[in-house]
């Protein structure tokens, strides 16, 4: 493969959705993109709260749709997906992305209700690293992103299952349905099949990432935010995930998923082969950012990586059991842990960071 290109800049409350659509023109969205296809936005909803740095700003969304609108790309339709502890339709008031759908009139669509799409077999060319053996009785994605182009709007963040999250990461949710949990224990591995059956199945691939507060710690949902005032976007999904990564303070060879995608020519990886445009010495920043647990994630980790726990993990997540799990992430996360410490944040963030204050001026 040539070089990727992936385009940083530093940002400001005042000008970031003109910032967004200078992205778009830098990478050339008009060039990586099919003109003649639909066009799926799929944003990042991590959590339904309010919390910084985990979910797709809606500056991040107005500044994309505004690039894609200015290169020529009006056929525009968002897809929420669902997760066992997610509510998407929640998570688009709450986030404030139903004003913004609205006022460029976005219709919404869910990949969990039978009347916007259906799930159907699909058999990929790539030969799959781990679906093959998660999903016996054959993988399955939704029809409707089969033959359009899709933009994923993640965020720079650590997780404490895959150490970073980004463009790879997003596609985990569009792409797989309710049974995605049977991944964990081979995460990265899915992530690289993912890539493999989005490059297969999409006229073309494009992400924007916002970095304007970004989150260190256990993630993806309870992170502690710092404000870095940097966005990012390439073509090239695993290029843009080693770049921010590195700006997190991560070597891209110690990430399987983007190490992976490498050497299977499915993107580029290694920063060195990587261009830079933009503010290109924003590359060269390192967070020090740091990947932890909390009591939620520290749990999956000891029944999905190596423990011993591990081997029995079917009887817990691929019966009915799973439910006491599900029920204990949302007690621990949506009533303990956002009651105790996530609001308090939310609110210093929207009193005291000017990314807070600039959330707060979006309409409900």
């Amino acid at each position: 493969m040539g070089k990727a290109k992936v385009a940083i800049l530093r940002t400001t409350p005042e000008t970031v959705t003109e910032d967004y659509q200078r992205l778009g023109e830098l990478i050339g969205i008009d060039k990586v993109l099919d003109p003649g296809s639909p066009t799926i936005l799929k944003d990042n909803i991590t959590w339904h709260h309010v919390f910084p740095g985990v979910n797709t700003t809606p500056w991040q969304l107005e500044g994309t749709i505004l690039a894609l609108k200015n290169a020529g790309f009006d056929d525009l339709v968002a897809v929420h997906n669902h997760t066992v502890v997610t509510i998407p339709e929640k998570g688009e008031e709450e986030l404030k992305f139903k004003p913004i759908y609205r006022k460029y009139h976005i219709p919404v669509l869910f990949n969990f209700k039978e009347e916007d799409m259906k799930w159907v077999d699909y058999k990929p060319k790539f030969k799959t690293l781990a679906l093959h053996r998660i999903y016996p009785g054959g993988i399955k994605i939704p029809d409707f992103f089969m033959g359009k182009n899709i933009v994923h709007l993640p965020t720079v963040k650590t997780h404490s299952y895959t150490t970073y999250t980004g463009a790879l990461k997003n596609a985990f949710g569009g792409l797989l349905n309710y049974h995605r949990h049977y991944t964990h224990t081979w995460i990265h591995e899915t992530l690289v099949d993912l890539l493999a059956i989005g490059k297969e199945i999409h006229t073309g691939l494009f992400a924007t990432m916002d970095g304007t507060t970004s989150g260190s710690g256990p993630g993806p949902r309870t992170v502690e935010p710092h404000d870095k005032n940097v966005i990012l976007a390439s073509a090239d999904q695993v290029a843009i995930d080693a770049v921010a990564a590195k700006i997190m303070g991560f070597h891209w060879k110690d990430l399987p998923c983007i190490f992976l995608s490498h050497e299977h020519g499915l993107g580029i990886g290694d920063p060195r082969e990587i261009d830079i445009v933009g503010d290109e010495e924003a590359v060269n920043e390192n967070w020090n950012f740091k990947a932890g647990v909390n009591f939620a994630t520290g749990t999956g980790r000891i029944f999905w990586h190596d423990t011993p726990l591990r081997h029995i993990q079917k009887i817990f997540f691929h019966t009915p059991i799973v439910n006491i799990f599900i029920f204990a992430s949302e007690i621990y996360h949506d009533v303990i842990w956002y009651n105790l410490n996530g609001k308090r944040i939310v609110k210093k963030w929207v009193d005291e960071s000017l990314w807070g204050k600039l959330f707060s001026e979006y309409p409900q």
